[in-house]
């Protein structure tokens, strides 16, 4: 699959992990020259993530982030991995 270096633009969409519906929330911005991303999960006010290559997927920042289930950040990523490139 060919990817481009253009940039990501806000996106919100549905998704159900675990048997549970989410509303993901995803508002991209640089710092320091690096992807990161506020996520925000049903309405809240949002975690920053970072996006890491070597995993591909992302990585929390913030300690509250920690708090979302592994499948749902998982579930985040692999969405996300079909839009961003590095």
């Amino acid at each position: 699959m060919k990817k481009t270096n253009a940039p990501i633009a806000e996106e919100a969409f549905d998704i159900i992990v675990d048997r549970v519906p989410y509303l993901i929330r995803v508002t991209p911005f640089l710092f320091n020259d690096e992807k990161r991303f506020r996520i925000s999960v049903n309405g809240d006010k949002g975690h920053v993530f970072a996006w890491d290559p070597g995993i591909v997927g992302l990585h929390a920042l913030d300690d509250d982030a920690s708090t979302l289930p592994d499948s749902l950040e998982k579930a985040i990523s692999d969405k996300l991995a079909k839009t961003i490139v590095d």
